[in-house]
């Protein structure tokens, strides 16, 4: 096929809703096809809310998490690294205040019997009057009511039959020990016929106590606990950062656009500690910082923000707070938060430990006495990014549809992932012309090997057409293709496709690891 070098690129945030919701589809339909992400379980019939990363869509994650290491660790002197249990004791989840106060408001419908986040839906005027179909249906009884008091209708059907908000605990709770605390209960109720409901009701908070667990909502929290043997184990002096990469769990009431908002999801956090009068300027510097990385990654600039958040919506302990956004298919929405929190965190497991959390500073001098010597409670910067969600952002940054015509004049529509080479799942394919000749195929096998060798993932394919192969990457981001034929055999060189182009040159073997690793250099 040809596609010329001036060809079409649909840019879909740059069209109308429709495409965008198109866009979304699509994506999900290439992630299955070309094993990028697939349906948890989906022989049994799937899990609402549960992906699998497929062999290609493992390698994106794992080179976004790669890429977010090295910019923020292993470029820079203030910063380690570590990875905390997801279990951790209880009373941590106490101190830091998830259990009391990790809820999300919970509303149900009374007309469709949909579940909804009050927090995430826009009010409408009191009184309002507002048409809605019985049951929630495309067909059926016409109704109309009026909007109550707390302004609400449901997003799905536009009722505004609600029930009254109530809070729901985010946190996944289970319980640690050999014996399951249900049938220590059961055993002790099939003993004892003359327990009260109120004395059964203490009987299971008593072994709720005793033996519940939870999976962590975030990844902060290990963070700040370990913070004192961290800065005493490497050395570290304020202003340092410990950063860390893992998964989180929370039993969202409503899972939502593809793996944007799911009950597991993995998390790439760092918590930034530095003297309290330096917060400001400190949060100035990282929420440059991590804008500058996206838009190093990215395509569109423009489909990239930073939103400071406004008074009403900050969390409690937060100072201030920015978010960097990404404009997804359904609007502007959140990849990453960068947040002053203060130094509520450490203060909280001080009160609940006695735990020595403070820092001195020998350099610093105490304005009110003019004493050398400052002992302080640090205070933390948090960028805490997606990782999941960056992955989504960054299919749908990188989504192209390329129109051109084959051999023959037909228009055909080339679909590729203009996504930067060090994020390709492979650097390169290597591919003989000819499956079937003997002498292609050990020579592309060879080149294969010896990239590995350099550390460069690449991919030997010899399925299908040479044509069909090109399509294949192309739709999987693969930045070039590396085509052995009859020429190679004779002076080396071999065919060298560019994915985003599609223009070939000849290039000597012995330069395509330099050539290679060239491309995969990422300017922050």
């Amino acid at each position: 096929m040809n596609f010329p070098c001036l060809s079409i690129i649909v840019v879909f945030h740059s069209q109308g809703k429709g495409t965008l919701s198109d866009l979304m589809h699509k994506i999900v339909s290439l992630c299955k096809r070309r094993g990028f992400i697939f349906p948890s379980s989906e022989i049994y019939g799937g899990l609402k809310s549960a992906y699998d990363f497929g062999p290609v869509g493992v390698e994106l994650k794992r080179n976004i998490a790669h890429c977010w290491w090295e910019q923020m660790v292993h470029s820079r002197d203030d910063v380690v690294g570590c990875d905390a249990s997801i279990i951790m004791h209880p009373k941590v989840w106490q101190a830091s205040g998830h259990v009391q106060g990790f809820c999300d408001p919970l509303v149900d419908c009374l007309n469709c019997k949909q579940r909804f986040r009050a927090d995430k839906v826009p009010r409408q005027p009191v009184g309002t009057t507002v048409s809605y179909v019985r049951g929630g249906g495309k067909k059926g009884e016409r109704l109309q009511g009026q909007v109550a008091d707390c302004g609400y209708v449901c997003p799905y059907c536009g009722a505004p039959t609600l029930s009254a908000e109530r809070r729901f605990n985010l946190m996944f709770q289970s319980n640690l020990g050999p014996i399951d605390p249900r049938e220590e209960l059961l055993h002790a109720i099939m003993h004892d016929d003359t327990l009260t409901l109120a004395e059964v009701r203490n009987r299971v908070q008593q072994l709720d106590r005793s033996s519940t667990v939870y999976l962590r909502p975030e990844t902060a929290q290990a963070l700040f606990v370990q913070f004192i043997n961290i800065m005493q184990t490497t050395g570290q002096k304020i202003p340092f950062g410990i950063a860390q990469i893992g998964k989180s769990f929370r039993n969202e009431i409503v899972t939502e656009h593809f793996i944007f908002r799911s009950c597991e999801f993995e998390q790439m956090e760092l918590e930034y500690f530095i003297a309290p009068d330096n917060w400001q300027e400190q949060l100035e510097y990282w929420k440059t910082q991590r804008l500058s990385w996206y838009l190093a990654l990215a395509n569109n600039a423009a489909s990239f923000r930073l939103r400071q958040h406004e008074h009403a919506e900050l969390a409690h302990y937060a100072q201030d707070c920015y978010d960097v956004e990404f404009l997804f298919p359904w609007g502007w929405d959140e990849l990453e938060g960068i947040a002053s929190r203060g130094d509520y965190d450490l203060r909280c497991h001080r009160q609940a430990t006695g735990a020595k959390l403070s820092y001195f500073d020998p350099h610093k001098v105490e304005a009110e006495t003019g004493k050398q010597g400052v002992r302080y409670m640090p205070y933390v910067i948090e960028p805490s990014a997606g990782l999941t969600r960056a992955v989504l952002a960054l299919l749908l940054d990188a989504y192209r549809e390329d129109k051109g015509t084959d051999h023959q004049g037909r228009e055909k529509l080339r679909v590729f992932l203009q996504l930067h080479p060090c994020l390709a799942p492979y650097k390169a394919a290597v591919l003989p012309l000819i499956k079937n000749d003997a002498q292609q195929v050990e020579l592309a096998r060879r080149i294969a090997r010896d990239l590995k060798k350099r550390q460069l993932y690449v991919c030997y394919d010899d399925n299908q057409s040479i044509g069909k192969r090109y399509a294949r990457h192309d739709e999987i981001g693969t930045p070039f293709c590396i085509t052995i034929d009859a020429q190679s055999l004779a002076d080396e060189t071999v065919t060298w496709r560019e994915r985003d182009t599609t223009s070939q040159q000849r290039v000597a073997g012995a330069a395509l690891a330099d050539k290679i690793a060239a491309a995969l250099v990422l300017s922050v």
